[in-house]
């Protein structure tokens, strides 16, 4: 492959050639700096900038991605060890990374350090070869089932017995031994493994629910296989690589670690940090799912740890509501807490930071900050004397100094290309009573300078969050190491929107307070108060959120069907059926006795046993009932299954009735009733079959009840996009519909209690409800496009 001469002559591209990397895999390390400079350091230090041979810069360019970076005094020996290929393989060298972090500054015995990592041990072919015929003999059953699609986990049982087996040696005869036992590969060999569906259940008449679009098979895993087990937080490297940048890893010293473990006796601890200054959305069901579930999922424990650094935006209303809701979710917190609970501590530890010269009182302006900061410039405050900071920062704790006119600053990297090292305020005077501490403090600590430090204190053993918060684990890191407390693994991951709605804290806050909807539990709304009082189960909401899975990936703007499809998988099984028509249209059945009611069986349960009297419900039948207006057409066509002038409909749990006459106002064009006769028998066997509300008697009404039909609060997919976003609000979002007539049944209908409209879709009661007039909220349509319409 030839490179240009201007790009090749002493350049890092030169050097990554010369040690065998191939022109793709240089060109790509010379776009990322950091593995640039990593690599440029290793081959020095290994003395090859003459070149090597392909296979020591393979391994020199996995020291440069991966070594452990709490042992870099320890790598020059590594070096030495690949140089003259005592180290040869990958294996090798992934064990070695593990005994040198375990190592980290203290020394060691290199006869150790061989044993650890294989040094010396020659693993002849034949000794390979009897390992394989071993290996297939055990498994020969499963072989002869799975064919050649087994080939990884064979490859894997050889190498775990023969740890420092040449890899290119098992796969060769690995190969030869499957040919020989299987002969060549086939058509089906090739292909894929089909992915298992979940087994649909019996098809029953006009069930129209999700049970035709199975779940991705990544709801079955466990999603918390990613995260490190607690005693592991000081192996991880400083840097790890993901796909366009390295990020910051913990790096505890093995005395801290000890301490820390001996604290929490090696649990799992996460938190779950609100700030009360609002109402939860369906992303914190998401944050609740990754911290609460984790420490549950590993036996450990999780805080319930309110974030209340701004007293001016935080309510007593907000603290109430996140503690409902947690429960709600499903979630139990180990202990509830607040940052202000560590005020004191907050406060000590500022003044000890002032101390070790990382801090100082600064009088900037926000504007002078902002200015200075997109500058790269030092603030004029910045170098001032140790005790002249300590001095005013007393005061700022006193009241002695105005609102706005002095922070405390940490002194970080003002010439760092993260803008979070960009001396970041730590402390700010706020003359504002708190409402968990009340009155005792005139100063309050940033997001920044308290939540690692709170973790900290807390012995957080996974600092788990959303990805915007990834640039700040430099400030995380670099806190918590200048004051020498344990830093916890940090993770983020992408955070859930959801399409057609909103999630901004502000914008919702805009609705809500200028009445665009009805309270921060308004149904259209994506807040968890709003999805409870829709009808929506915390049990469906975790399922979506465990469907998602928790990934690093920042395009997770999930399609409104997905949760749809989820809500109405577990409405499905658990609300009973019943009948409700929206709009009432009069019919009169003629061949039926006057007064004469009949009570029918209707199935509440679509799949329960007909032998189960539970599963039934009565229904009157009586000569008037009513029907969907739009179940009546005065012209019939082909394509349409209602009633029309001498036509027939089954009227569900009862009988065909055939339309024998249309009565009309006094204008010929509005309906006031149909006149049917109804065919006891049942031999009339129509295509149509339609839903209905009978009139008991004609002293009774039947129950009328309010309805209300909601649907996407905005029209487009993204309307945070819109500069004028509230011009995409959906005016068909909320649609009431005050004469809405149901069966007898529902009278006893409770508030939260849920049902299956027959035909319409699922409903719940409201909290508006009345002893005197039910209100019925629709949570989802029978309609399913999840799986047809995207992700």
């Amino acid at each position: 492959m030839e490179v240009k001469e201007e790009e090749s002559s002493g350049t890092p591209l030169d050097l990554f050639l010369k040690i065998g990397l191939d022109e793709r895999t240089a060109r790509n390390t010379i776009a990322n700096n950091k593995v640039t400079n990593n690599l440029t350091a290793v081959i020095h230090e290994a003395g090859v900038t003459e070149g090597c041979n392909r296979t020591i810069g393979n391994l020199l360019y996995m020291v440069a991605t991966k070594y452990p970076a709490n042992a870099l005094i320890h790598r020059p020996t590594l070096l030495g060890y690949i140089v003259s290929t005592k180290i040869k393989t990958p294996a090798q060298l992934e064990a070695a990374f593990s005994f040198l972090s375990s190592t980290a500054s203290e020394s060691f015995e290199l006869k150790e350090f061989e044993e650890a990592c294989g040094v010396g041990v020659e693993v002849s072919e034949e000794d390979i070869e009897q390992t394989v015929n071993e290996v297939f003999k055990q498994n020969k059953g499963l072989i002869l089932e799975l064919r050649y699609r087994i080939n990884g986990d064979l490859f894997g049982h050889v190498r775990k017995r023969l740890p420092w087996a040449d890899p290119k040696i098992v796969k060769k005869l690995i190969d030869a031994k499957l040919y020989e036992l299987l002969g060549e590969r086939t058509a089906a060999d090739n292909e894929k493994p089909s992915k298992q569906k979940k087994e649909k259940p019996a098809k029953v008449e006009d069930k129209k629910v999700a049970d035709e679009n199975p779940v991705p098979p990544s709801e079955d895993l466990n999603p918390f296989l990613i995260f490190p087990n607690p005693e592991e937080n000081f192996k991880v490297h400083t840097e790890v690589f993901f796909s366009d940048r390295p990020v910051l890893r913990c790096c505890n010293t093995k005395e801290v670690l000890d301490k820390h473990l001996k604290r929490t006796s090696g649990k799992v601890y996460t938190r779950f940090p609100p700030e009360p200054n609002g109402y939860l959305h369906i992303g914190h069901a998401k944050a609740m799912f990754v911290s609460f579930g984790l420490a549950k999922e590993r036996g450990g424990c999780c805080y319930l740890r309110y974030d209340d650094t701004n007293p001016e935006a935080e309510k007593k209303e907000y603290i109430d509501h996140i503690e409902e809701i947690v429960e709600w979710m499903g979630w139990k917190p180990f202990k509830i807490t607040y940052t202000s609970d560590y005020f004191q501590e907050l406060y000590e530890l500022a003044v000890e930071l002032i101390r070790r010269g990382h801090a100082y009182v600064d009088h900037q302006t926000p504007e002078e900050i902002k200015e200075y900061r997109e500058k790269k410039m030092d603030s004029p405050w910045r170098d001032r004397p140790i005790a002249e900071s300590l001095k005013l920062f007393e005061e700022m704790r006193r009241g002695m100094i105005e609102e706005g006119k002095a922070t405390l600053r940490m002194k970080q990297d003002m010439r760092s290309d993260n803008g979070n090292m960009y001396d970041l305020i730590a402390y700010r005077i706020k003359f504002t009573p708190h409402p968990h501490s009340g009155d005792k403090w005139c100063i309050y600590p940033s997001y920044d300078y308290a939540h690692c430090i709170v973790d900290s204190l807390e012995d957080v053993t996974h600092s788990l969050c959303t990805l915007e918060f990834e640039t700040r684990r430099a400030s995380y890191y670099w806190l918590l190491h200048v004051l020498d407390l344990y830093q916890p693994y940090v993770w983020e991951y992408s955070r859930l929107n959801v399409t057609n709605t909103v999630m901004s804290k502000r914008k919702l806050n805009f609705l809500v307070t200028n009445k665009h909807v009805d309270g921060w539990d308004d149904p259209r709304l994506m807040t968890l108060a709003g999805l409870k009082r829709r009808g929506v189960t915390s049990t469906a909401i975790n399922a979506f959120v465990r469907g998602i899975g928790i990934t690093r990936s920042d395009c997770s703007t999930i399609r409104l069907e997905r949760l749809e499809y989820h809500i109405r998988e577990e409405l499905n099984r658990t609300a009973p059926r019943t009948m409700v028509v929206l709009q009432p249209l009069k019919v009169v059945v003629t061949n039926l006795e006057s007064g004469l009611v009949m009570d029918l069986d209707a199935k509440k349960w679509p799949d329960a046993s007909t032998e189960d009297s539970s599963a039934f419900y009565k229904v009157p039948f009586s000569r008037v009932v009513y029907i969907e207006q739009s179940d009546f057409r005065m012209k019939d066509s082909k394509d349409y299954y209602g009633l029309a002038p001498g036509k027939s409909v089954l009227l569900r749990y009862a009988f065909p009735i055939k339309c024998t006459e249309v009565v009309l106002a006094d204008d010929n064009k509005s309906i006031v009733e149909i006149r049917a006769e109804y065919d006891p028998s049942k031999k009339t066997k129509p295509k149509g079959v339609i839903h209905w509300v009978a009139e008991p008697s004609r002293e009774v009404d039947p129950l009328s009840v309010e309805v209300r039909l909601f649907d996407k609060l905005f029209n487009s997919e993204n309307p945070a996009e819109h500069e004028d976003w509230l011009s995409d609000v959906n005016p068909q979002s909320k649609v009431v519909i005050s004469g809405a007539y149901a069966v007898p049944s529902l009278r006893d209908a409770a508030m939260g209690d849920r049902f299956q409209f027959e035909r319409l879709g699922y409903f719940v009661v409201d909290k508006d409800s009345t002893p005197e007039r039910l209100v019925f909220n629709r949570t989802v349509t029978l309609r399913d496009s999840y799986g047809k319409s995207g992700k």
